[in-house]
């Protein structure tokens, strides 16, 4: 008898190095974190491994010089406008520091009041109070600063991302701040937008609008550039700090990885479990407001039995309608055949209504991630049981 529905470990790994033999190093310790800690590894089982430890035994790493020689390229050294960056020091500080190097005059055009991923950058309660609408009204500096004064102080780190973004080039940096993607090109028709989820829809607004030099994020280290790491889906999207020199960029190269581990686990263990590479999960800060996903996607590579969405029944709908009148073993007997029976695509249904209905990887790949954390628990890798189980599975 079953006891338990999902459950989620983080395994502890040794500290991995460019050209470690990452398959097998996570395949062993997988197998022996079950013999030594007494627990049984399952056909179905999920195996999650964090993006950074692939970029890692990769070596894919790019320094400030390497992104802004191809910046350079692609745009010279004349005047360039970025807009929408996000507020981090993390994930994009260094960029700046890159962008700022590789052109003569920069106009960094923030969002406000707040970046794509819930970065604050002024309180939406103080636009309000002085009667601003983010969607029509543009500012320049100045007369951002006279209209908000000094209330850009991010509430967690503590950080004036103005003032810090500013410090990060050679007095050479102008801002502005619009929701409008097309008002930087009042200042300069040459523009990477920065911003991660909405970028496709970006460019075409600013290419439409007469953008002559026009890139994303993605467009940039799509190969290598005087040695550096490279990633031709992403390119500087997903990268964050590794020194204060070089950036650790999104792994590639990742649904080769992710197949051969899964090889490898079944070679040891004997046990067909999947595998997926995970990056930020996708959920949000109900307090602060911060969406976590500053990754391009949740997981860039995962095993067949990830791909679509859950099927799964809302079970208090039918046990309040279909079955109201039962309760105890009864009851239990009922709804397990009821979910024995269900069809194969719920999509539509009142019974699957209340059900999520996002990707298994995404979901999968947010549990990893809180699992895991972000700090200094020394699980990069995570293994998931029971996730496909339900009330009717016996064993």
């Amino acid at each position: 008898m079953r006891y338990t529905g999902v459950t989620s470990r983080g395994i502890i790994m040794p500290i991995f190095k460019e050209g470690d033999d990452l398959v097998s190093l996570i395949a062993e310790n997988i197998v022996g974190a079950s013999r030594g800690e007494g627990f049984e590894l399952h056909d179905g089982d999920i195996v999650g491994v964090t993006e950074a430890v692939v970029a890692r035994t990769q070596g894919n790493y790019a320094t400030v010089e390497q992104i802004k020689a191809d910046l350079q390229a692609k745009f010279g050294d004349e005047e360039l406008g970025i807009v929408f960056p996000i507020l981090s020091r993390n994930r994009f500080a260094i960029l700046l520091r890159a962008i700022a190097a590789s052109t003569k005059k920069l106009y960094i055009q923030f969002s406000y009041p707040s970046d794509e991923v819930g970065n604050r950058l002024i309180e939406t309660d103080v636009v309000d109070a002085k009667g601003i609408n983010p969607f029509v009204s543009n500012f320049h500096e100045a007369s951002f600063r006279a209209t908000f004064g000094h209330e850009t102080v991010h509430r967690f780190t503590g950080v004036d991302y103005i003032e810090y973004y500013k410090s990060l080039g050679n007095g050479n940096i102008e801002v502005l701040f619009s929701n409008d993607p097309t008002y930087i090109l009042n200042y300069t028709k040459n523009v990477l937008n920065c911003d991660i989820h909405t970028r496709f829809r970006t460019q075409r607004i600013l290419k439409n609008a007469g953008a002559v030099k026009c890139y994303r994020m993605d467009e940039i280290l799509t190969e290598s550039v005087n040695g550096s790491g490279f990633n031709p889906e992403y390119g500087l999207l997903g990268s964050n700090k590794a020194t204060e020199e070089r950036v650790k960029l999104f792994p590639r190269d990742t649904q080769p990885f992710v197949d051969a581990l899964c090889a490898k686990l079944y070679e040891i263990s004997g046990k067909k479990m999947e595998v997926l590479v995970y990056g930020d999960g996708g959920f949000k800060d109900p307090v602060g407001g911060i969406w976590e996903l500053a990754d391009p996607v949740i997981s860039p590579a995962f095993t067949p039995r990830l791909a679509g969405t859950p099927n799964e029944l809302k079970m208090k709908y039918f046990a309040d309608n279909d079955f109201a009148d039962l309760s105890g073993e009864e009851l239990a007997a009922a709804m397990k055949e009821k979910i024995r029976q269900k069809d194969s695509d719920l999509v539509g249904t009142m019974e699957s209504q209340g059900t999520t209905p996002r990707r298994l990887t995404d979901l999968i790949g947010s549990l990893c991630d809180l699992t895991s954390g972000s700090g200094d628990r020394g699980t990069p890798v995570i293994l998931v049981q029971g996730y496909f189980s339900n009330f009717a599975t016996e064993d």
